[in-house]
């Protein structure tokens, strides 16, 4: 089954971060949406058309909420957008899988969706996403970008003098150290308990494309390999426990 979590950004600066509100499956028939315990956050409110907190909604079609967050096929950069996120464009994939890559970013709004790691074929982390932050860089850092290479090694470091986000992890280049950007703040906690448990040498970030012609939140996307600790539970936390349903539906953590 496919999923993944929705996360949503406070308007408040007190109350800065990203928290998980939400859930959405794909079992290859049905979507279903229910909300989390982070929708509690204050501040937060139910999307249009999913009003009830209590409620497991579901539907044969995505939900516009997500929808509306995929490019339209009839759009020229169509194509082009499938390849930004390594996807073949002669056999796209689920939608849900798409938007774990574009993570469904707009810019009229704070919400975004990512997946939750599992461990992969040989019981390793693995992940790919775009790096955040690029549009904050100066003109240098997105030239620098634009000459990395493929399967170029990349290297992580904590930003402890991060004032928006203390527990933020930078990404930079191997060579001159140049910072480039973040790891996505739905990934920081986890990559921070990987960077601890796991040996340097089975730990590996590096290029997985460099998307010239796209917007700067789809212009880098990396890779990163590592150990699956034993214990290791990603996306732990009340926050991203269902909000029990009045009639139960599955819904699953």
């Amino acid at each position: 089954m496919n999923s993944l979590f929705v996360a949503w950004r406070p308007e408040m600066p007190e109350q800065a971060g990203w928290t998980p509100v939400a859930r959405l499956e794909h079992d290859g028939g049905l979507y279903r949406f229910c909300y989390t315990q982070g929708a509690r956050t204050p501040g937060f409110r139910p999307f249009p058309q999913m009003k009830r907190m209590e409620q497991v909604y579901e539907s044969e079609a995505l939900f516009p909420l997500f929808a509306n967050r995929l490019l339209s096929r009839s759009r020229p950069e169509y194509e082009a957008y499938l390849r930004w996120s390594g996807f073949d464009p002669d056999s796209a994939p689920d939608p849900i899988v798409v938007l774990s890559v574009t993570e469904g970013i707009r810019q009229t709004d704070a919400i975004e969706v990512f997946p939750c790691p599992v461990p992969d074929a040989n019981g390793c982390f693995l992940n790919k996403f775009f790096l955040h932050g690029i549009r904050w860089m100066p003109p240098a850092v997105i030239e620098r970008i634009a000459r990395l290479e493929t399967r170029e090694r990349l290297r992580l470091m904590a930003d402890f003098q991060n004032t928006a986000d203390p527990r933020a992890v930078a990404v930079r280049t191997a060579s001159e150290r140049m910072l480039l950007g973040y790891v996505p703040r739905y990934l920081a906690r986890d990559v921070w308990t990987l960077v601890q448990k796991c040996e340097v040498d089975f730990i590996e970030l590096s290029v997985e494309r460099v998307n010239p012609d796209a917007p700067l939140q789809n212009r880098l996307l990396c890779r990163m390999q590592a150990c699956w600790p034993n214990g290791f539970q990603p996306c732990t936390g009340d926050e991203f426990v269902p909000i029990p349903a009045t009639v139960p539906r599955p819904c699953a953590p």
